[in-house]
């Protein structure tokens, strides 16, 4: 081999080289998305203690009207727990969570109703997460029932009744208008 062949192949041994660091130096540069932990849901996730909360969000018609929690509590303890989430203008509920299990707070569970959600579906409103001293404040996700997925979870507010009236009375005035 020659010193002009050999020149060639130097030369394209260094840019196999750089290209190759070109092409992997993206994951030297920047961060690792499989090391990000994230919430993959509408809702977010928090510990507090031995409690683990997944996708909790809150299900509410608008700002004012009850919200419904729902999500997933488990409790990594030996004993068992009651999470008391308390939102805006003092409205509070409870979760009863067994120990060394899961609570899942969907259709088959007692509902887990705020009586406000506090802020309008598409909002975040700060809640307070409590289980015996350990207390935490998070931003929960308000969502309406929009998306039917969520819509089972809206809390029905009760519907005012209709009084009955009686039809005799107008029957009768009628007839004495009537000349009968």
């Amino acid at each position: 081999m020659n010193p002009v062949q050999r020149g060639k192949l130097a030369i394209a041994a260094a840019a196999i080289g750089v290209g190759l660091l070109s092409v992997t130096g993206c994951g030297f540069v920047n961060a690792q998305q499989t090391t990000h932990q994230y919430s993959a849901s509408d809702g977010i996730k928090a510990d507090l203690g031995q409690l683990q909360l997944r996708n909790i969000l809150i299900v509410a018609s608008g700002e004012n009207e009850p919200g419904r929690v729902i999500g997933a509590v488990f409790n990594q303890s030996s004993t068992d727990a009651t999470l008391t989430i308390s939102g805006a203008n003092g409205a509070q509920t409870e979760v009863p969570v067994k120990a060394n299990s899961e609570t899942f707070l969907n259709d088959t569970t007692d509902a887990a109703i705020l009586s406000t959600a506090g802020v309008i579906p598409g909002g975040l409103t700060p809640v307070t997460i409590r289980n015996g001293s350990d207390s935490a404040t998070i931003n929960v996700p308000v969502v309406d029932g929009t998306l039917a997925e969520y819509r089972k979870y809206l809390p029905s507010t009760p519907t005012p009744t209709a009084t009955p009236t009686s039809t005799s009375t107008s029957t009768s005035t009628e007839s004495a208008a009537a000349g009968h």
